[in-house]
């Protein structure tokens, strides 16, 4: 546990000053989930964990888009917590490849240990707690709540999606929704269906209240 623990530490340490929606606590919620979900899985644990807790560790919205600062801050720690190098590729490869990115890029490496990570981080981004995180990161960018005469934008490129300054309700459909249809593995796509649910009930409710309706 010392690995994992002395992760835990480094993690806080240096996300202490990090937007609500991509901080220790959201970084804790993903590791949580993620070992539960690898706990019915044939997967490595400790690389699991490890994916989990280092994924966000500078993530590129927060680093004018560059994507290689989080596997290079992720090298570093495991090299200086004596992992070896197959451990350490293994974690850079989840790191680079978690992000949803617009959702229309193929994946370019595969693993079960990816795979449930990325579940957890998807989960992460859907139900209650990914409505208040799309719109805390919202509100950190200055964007509109919703603009009716914005449309939202499903066929991004990834630098398209990566620079959007669109209204967060738009996010709902240009990657929340579709979350639940790419989730990885059977608990992950089990545990997407409650909270896909409560975002569609809620964004009903959104709309109702946005015109103005009376609900009795």
């Amino acid at each position: 546990m010392t690995l994992i623990n002395n992760t835990i530490n480094y993690v806080k340490e240096t996300l202490k000053e990090a937007e609500g929606g991509h901080d220790w606590f959201h970084i804790e919620r993903v590791w949580k989930t993620a070992k539960a979900i690898a706990s019915k899985e044939a997967v490595d644990v400790t690389i699991v964990e490890l994916g989990a807790l280092l994924h966000d560790i500078a993530d590129s919205k927060f680093h004018n888009g560059d994507e290689s600062i989080g596997p290079k801050k992720a090298r570093v720690f495991l090299e200086q917590e004596g992992m070896s190098e197959e451990v350490i590729v293994h974690v850079e490869n989840i790191i680079k490849h978690i992000s949803f990115k617009g959702g229309n890029e193929a994946k370019t490496f595969r693993s079960p240990e990816l795979d449930v990570v990325q579940d957890a981080d998807r989960l992460d981004a859907l139900g209650a707690i990914g409505i208040a995180r799309c719109f805390n990161y919202g509100g950190f960018k200055n964007r509109a709540l919703y603009d009716p005469s914005i449309p939202p934008n499903l066929n991004m490129t990834k630098e398209e999606y990566k620079k959007t300054t669109a209204p967060s309700i738009n996010h709902f459909y240009e990657k929340l929704l579709l979350l639940k249809d790419r989730m990885n593995t059977a608990t992950g796509k089990a545990m997407a269906e409650e909270r896909h649910t409560f975002m569609e009930s809620y964004l009903d409710q959104f709309y109702k209240e946005w015109e103005g309706k009376l609900i009795l």
